[in-house]
């Protein structure tokens, strides 16, 4: 017959048990630290998603990565880096993108801007504003909307306190001949860092 006696449990984890308090650590909203940069183009006579799409991460060197996107800010402590050697297949790629998908005969044009906010008394640096487009326009075109989105960004909510600084500019373009065209331009996270509130 099988005994189904718990193990003794020592003074601490009965006193654990009795408070109903389980000791833990408890940290704030993580902080994207160390990026990359890809890019890619992708074409494709079926589909987009797995088809043009995933033929776009896999010209950018990201396609073995699960891609969750982000929304448009930068922390202070970001910082780019050169694309690591080695990701993990199937490992969970959190990012900035952009992602335009077109037709045959039509431009497919992909871009990212950012800039960086150092507040204007102490000079130190804040954190990053982020536009992105997605869209068919030549790459000037495109640029000139990016510049625009980032400065209407800046002139609301940012630049009484913050000078912008440090402005990157990233793009794919490219004329689409199969049935579907992608094209892509992520900044990938690949560490962050975790507050923690109680010490």
């Amino acid at each position: 017959m099988t005994n189904l006696t718990p193990p003794l449990l020592s003074r601490q984890q009965q006193n654990i048990l009795k408070s109903n308090r389980i000791p833990s650590l408890v940290i704030g909203n993580r902080i994207p630290k160390d990026y990359f940069i890809a890019k890619g183009t992708g074409e494709s006579d079926i589909t987009v998603h797995a088809g043009s799409y995933h033929l776009a991460l896999h010209a950018a060197r990201i396609e073995m990565c699960n891609m969750m996107s982000y929304s448009s800010i930068l922390p202070g402590i970001a910082n780019l880096i050169e694309r690591p050697e080695k990701l993990v297949h199937g490992c969970v790629m959190e990012a900035i993108v952009a992602a335009a998908d077109s037709s045959a005969g039509e431009r497919a044009t992909a871009g990212i801007i950012y800039g960086w906010l150092y507040d204007r008394k102490s000079g130190d640096k804040y954190g990053g504003l982020v536009c992105e487009y997605n869209g068919k326009l030549p790459v000037e075109e495109a640029t000139e909307s990016l510049n625009l989105s980032l400065q209407e960004l800046y002139t609301n909510g940012y630049s009484d306190d913050y000078e912008m600084r440090d402005i990157t500019l990233n793009t794919e373009s490219f004329m689409v001949k199969k049935k579907h065209g992608t094209a892509l331009v992520a900044l990938c996270f690949t560490s962050y860092e975790y507050p923690i509130l109680n010490q």
